[in-house]
């Protein structure tokens, strides 16, 4: 089969194709003809060999698809365990497999897997969000921050602030439903924040960059306020946080990853049925961004590195 291999870590260019012997299907797997494959932040963390858990080489990255089983279903499936979704076949766990609905397309089906369940999870469970709160999205063009903002509306905050760096991406966010977007730069953060929130501050943070942008919507929290952040998309990485300095204004901060959180009671396939019923019955738009063939591997994730997508980025094998 064709597929993409990783034998060092590296950048992009560590992205090789080559032609694999196709998996076979364990107990408890399903063989998939995999017709599409998502590009994460993930993905480029297992690539450089800084991902959470380690990853042992060779490999073939890749850690969701959506395809065909054997006996014809199409079917959205997280392949964390064994990885090789940049392939032409790989293999799921059968508690994993998630049947895609008539009317949802393979880009979105996968924006829902690993962002939309993201988003839904630190909205509902991390956030706790309130009916009547104000949410502020960072990065609310991205794959995350872009259904974040849906869901939050949908949720019944009752403000959503959307920030991104750029006037078309600031521009999208109000398209999805944001009610005010603002430039995502550090300096000036805070006071731009305060002016759209009648100088109150906010309820909820969501924040995928860390470094400088984390510290910045710690500040424009409101009393019991919550920032989760659930990235390191800046490369800063995480900056440390002083209880006593968050106990001033009755602050909570919360750390988030999908992975352990699937694993819960209603973690995994609830919400995620529940994700793309509302995209069949088009009352959510995930965003499906560029599409690469296969042998284009390089490119996304140099394009996502580099911050020139918008959406959720696809393989189409």
């Amino acid at each position: 089969m064709r597929a993409i291999q990783v034998t060092e870590f590296g950048g992009p260019e560590v992205l090789v194709p080559a032609e694999l012997d196709a998996p076979v299907a364990g107990p408890g797997q399903l063989l998939v003809e995999v017709s599409a494959a998502g590009v994460n932040f993930a993905d480029t963390h297992r690539t450089d060999g800084s991902y959470r858990g380690g990853v042992t080489l060779p490999f073939v990255p890749g850690v969701e698809i959506v395809g065909r089983t054997e006996d014809g279903r199409r079917v959205l499936s997280p392949i964390f365990a064994t990885g090789g979704g940049y392939a032409e076949y790989a293999v799921a766990p059968v508690d994993r497999v998630v049947d895609v609905p008539d009317g949802v397309s393979d880009g979105q089906a996968l924006a829902l897997l690993i962002q939309g369940l993201t988003a839904w999870h630190v909205l509902r469970n991390s956030a706790r969000l309130a009916p009547g709160e104000t949410v502020l999205v960072n990065a609310a063009a991205g794959g995350v921050g872009s259904l974040a903002v849906q869901l939050a509306k949908h949720f019944d905050a009752g403000q959503v602030i959307a920030t991104a760096s750029t006037p078309a991406k600031r521009e999208l966010a109000l398209e999805l439903g944001a009610d005010v977007a603002v430039d995502n730069d550090p300096d000036g953060y805070v006071d731009r924040i305060r002016a759209v929130s009648n100088d109150r501050g906010v309820d909820v943070v969501l924040d995928s960059t860390g470094g400088a942008t984390m510290l910045a919507g710690l500040e424009c929290l409101a009393g019991f306020g919550r920032l989760v952040n659930y990235g390191n998309a800046g490369r800063e990485g995480r900056p440390s946080v002083d209880p006593s300095a968050l106990a001033e204004r009755n602050l909570s901060v919360a750390g988030f990853w999908l992975v352990p959180a699937m694993d819960l009671p209603g973690g995994y396939a609830e919400p995620l049925t529940e994700l793309l019923a509302l995209t069949a019955a088009k009352e959510l738009r995930p965003l499906v961004g560029a599409e690469y063939p296969l042998e284009d591997a390089r490119r996304s994730h140099e394009d996502l590195l580099a911050r020139r997508s918008t959406g959720k980025l696809v393989l189409k094998i």
